[in-house]
């Protein structure tokens, strides 16, 4: 019998990682979850921006790496979560990616060109979300 311990599994690409999906779309969510989790982040989610914005501002609030939003929601949108963050919480908002089917609008180019936000535009394949995911998560 081998008394030596079993050699550690090779790191997965989010190991030790925190992200925070915000999106009101249930199979949506789920699937950036599952998605996720398989690549080894550890993932905590909100339905919509005022959520979010109570989880991103408690007092103790987990650290994420990568927020990844939608743009357009009910209530609070991705908008107004990036601009209460970047006023309160700046470098959260520089970790932010926000998720769109509709970059035509004008808030919508507004929005990116002032913030420099990365945007997958939906339908996204899943290598780009974890291109994306691992770019900012790279961030200082």
């Amino acid at each position: 019998m081998d008394a030596r311990p079993p050699a550690p599994a090779p790191p997965r690409a989010g190991d030790g990682r925190r992200v925070l999906i915000v999106e009101d779309d249930e199979a949506i969510r789920h699937a950036l979850r599952r998605f996720l989790t398989r690549q080894g982040w550890a993932v905590d989610e909100a339905v919509e921006g005022e959520g979010a914005l109570a989880l991103l501002l408690a007092e103790g609030a987990a650290h994420y790496d990568v927020i990844i939003s939608d743009l357009q929601m009910p209530g609070m949108s991705g908008i107004a979560l990036y601009d209460h963050l970047a006023a309160r919480r700046p470098t959260l908002a520089g970790r932010m990616v926000v998720t769109t089917g509709d970059t035509f609008t004008d808030a919508a180019r507004d929005f990116l060109a002032r913030t420099g936000c990365e945007v997958l535009a939906k339908p996204f394949e899943l290598a780009e979300l974890r291109a994306v995911v691992e770019r900012v998560a790279g961030r200082p």
